[in-house]
């Protein structure tokens, strides 16, 4: 009888110490296709890829049976086909059916926010050939081997001309450029951000609005748009500043939806980046909230060492200061038009999104999604166009005072003399216009 009831309560005891996989989710984005694993506890596992055909082999320790059928569930998406599992010594084994060879990166997640412990397995695909990304670009197929070697013989063929010594005077323009706007679509993939008491999801607002006004920036002669997600996933915060730059961006525009335990708050607001601490309360609830985005999108953030490239990013931010400021009281202005103003004054918090060094960085929040009046503007598409207009109208009238510009080289012809081989009737030199 002793020995029956050891047996139980080891039972129990192993039962208790199981890990339970309560979901599987699958996102699709530009760069690589993730796969999300719910757990009910932190443990083991391990990730190695199989091919001929190609799929993915997940083993998660200490997961029993009733995590097969939540894992089966899941349906593929990007780079993944089917989701299919089963038992493997003691494990659970789930092979990833993909479209073509990926590499895995895997990582664990502690709880967070809504989330308890996650599994996070971002695939990403090759690299494109030179050849397809010319098809993809131009849409006809190129063999760049037979055409380099082709080139190779016409060289070859040529006679060999000698080249005149050409003096060029190099003259400095400076002309206008193209605008170009980053537009920030707030969260996205694992964080929806703020929810509304009936499920509207920050996320979902912040894509809509930031795809309008995209489309009415690309719509204006000389500004172009540029999204940082375009699509339900999750990008980090340094990331989204990153694409910024590396579009050349004129403004930053972050889009998101105010929220707040004190549910009568309501009215949109601008913000703008602050080293020295939050203009209010509030505002220092909001950039905390706002910088733990990275932890509940699901970003690795261990053994990263950014300290130095934080600190001089932080040093050289007050150059873009003022213009900032600028750029957000033209939008507040724009704002009031169409909604009530939750304050009416740029407001200031440290947020990670806005510390891009030589951008004018604004964050607008729309409306409070936790305000009754405010979530039924927000979940009204034609408030959403309203929204896009009122800030196309204030990156305008900044632009109108502040037209960004660029160098241009150009190489400037000159009169040089020049000794020919040819008779001229005089024996001599003759002027040539070289170019």
């Amino acid at each position: 009888m002793r020995a029956l009831i050891l047996g139980f309560l080891g039972l129990c005891s192993f039962c208790a110490s199981a890990t339970d996989l309560r979901d599987l989710r699958v996102w699709d984005g530009p760069e690589s296709t993730r796969v999300v694993f719910d757990l009910s506890g932190a443990t083991s596992h391990k990730v190695f890829t199989l091919s001929n055909p190609d799929r993915i082999v997940i083993d998660i320790a200490g997961i029993g049976e009733s995590g097969i059928k939540i894992a089966n569930k899941a349906t593929g998406k990007g780079v993944v086909k089917t989701v299919r599992s089963g038992p493997r010594d003691g494990a659970l084994r789930v092979v990833l059916d993909v479209s073509e060879p990926v590499t895995p990166k895997s990582f664990a997640m502690a709880p967070t926010e809504q989330y308890g412990d996650r599994l996070i397995v971002d695939l990403y695909g090759r690299t494109p050939t030179l050849d397809e990304l010319v098809e993809a670009t131009t849409g006809t197929k190129t063999d760049t081997k037979a055409e380099a070697k082709a080139e190779i013989r016409v060289e070859a063929q040529a006679p060999a001309k000698p080249e005149p010594k050409i003096k060029v005077a190099p003259t400095i323009k400076f002309a206008e450029k193209p605008i170009v706007i980053a537009v920030d679509a707030g969260h996205g993939g694992e964080d929806p951000g703020a929810i509304s008491k009936r499920g509207l999801q920050e996320k979902d607002v912040a894509l809509s609005i930031a795809r309008k006004l995209a489309a009415q920036i690309n719509a204006q002669p000389g500004m172009k748009a540029v999204l940082t997600r375009d699509g339900d996933y999750y990008i980090g915060l340094r990331e989204r500043t990153v694409k910024a730059r590396q579009a050349q961006a004129d403004m930053f525009v972050s889009v998101h939806c105010n929220a707040y335990k004190d549910t009568s708050l309501r009215g949109s607001a601008v913000y703008v980046l602050s080293n020295r601490g939050a203009t209010s309360e509030h505002a220092r609830w909001l950039a905390h909230k706002e910088n733990s985005a990275d932890l509940v999108g699901g970003l690795e953030l261990g053994g990263r060492d950014n300290e130095l490239a934080a600190v001089l990013i932080d040093l050289s931010q007050a150059s873009s200061m003022e213009a900032s400021f600028d750029v957000g009281s033209r939008l507040l202005k724009s704002l009031g038009g169409i909604n009530t103003l939750q304050k009416a004054e740029v407001q200031q918090a440290g947020f990670m999104v806005l510390k891009s060094p030589d951008i004018p960085s604004v964050l607008v929040e729309t409306a409070f999604i936790t305000n009754e009046q405010d979530e039924k503007l927000l979940r009204d598409r034609a408030y959403h166009d309203k929204i896009a207009r009122s800030l196309l109208e204030g990156i305008q009238g900044y632009f109108k005072s502040y037209r960004p510009q660029q160098q241009i080289v150009e190489e400037t012809p000159r009169l040089q003399k020049v000794k020919t081989s040819s008779t001229d009737g005089f024996g001599g030199e003759q002027l040539a216009a070289l170019r």
